[in-house]
């Protein structure tokens, strides 16, 4: 019993002894995995041609484009008498009569005053303003808004089913409901 008593208390410390030896340190290494987010745009354009009205030979081509919530209008006249001519969005995408009345008036879903684009005493959200034609009858505008959406369905905001109407004279922003613009000399539908 003794001999076995010594065997345990050697196999023992010879196995204490083994594990200390063998025992290794373990290093904990922080690994710093960065996620890299693939952000979408999203991105709706529409581009159409703008067509003569009024007998005049206004035509042209506009484009609206939206991205994450801001649209920026382009819109390219030509053929316009020189000088200055207002461009405004109006109720309906209906260019049909050939004086451009079809389209309704201005598109004003907040009931405000006509007035120039951004003034603090009101605007229609269709009053974007005028186009200066040089002496070759060509103009252009671009603006950008987060006032306006293509296809969101808010009332207050979606421009589909509108029209552009080009006039014969300059909006004078004061003159109530229209601006004394004269005359729809272009038209064209916001429609996909």
């Amino acid at each position: 019993m003794k001999k076995l008593a010594v065997c345990i208390a050697m196999i023992s410390f010879v196995a204490f002894v083994s594990c200390k030896d063998t025992k290794k340190e373990t290093k904990t290494e922080e690994v710093t995995q960065e996620t890299t987010e693939k952000v979408i745009a999203t991105v709706k354009e529409i581009d159409f041609g703008l067509e003569s009205k009024s007998e005049s030979t206004a035509t042209g081509k506009v484009s609206f484009r939206e991205v994450d919530g801001v649209v920026t209008l382009e819109a390219n006249i030509f053929g316009l008498t020189p000088g200055m001519h207002a461009i405004h969005i109006h109720e309906k995408a209906d260019c049909s009569s050939p004086d451009g009345k079809s389209t309704g008036g201005h598109w004003n879903p907040t009931f405000a005053q006509h007035g120039k684009w951004g003034a603090t005493e009101g605007y229609h959200k269709g009053d974007i303003g005028n186009i200066e034609a040089d002496e070759e009858g060509n103009g252009s505008i671009t603006m950008q808004t987060d006032e306006w959406c293509i296809g969101c369905g808010d009332t207050n905001k979606d421009i589909l089913g509108k029209a552009i109407i080009v006039h014969q004279g300059a909006d004078d922003f004061v003159t109530q409901p229209t601006g004394a613009a004269g005359g729809r000399v272009s038209c064209g539908g916001i429609i996909e």
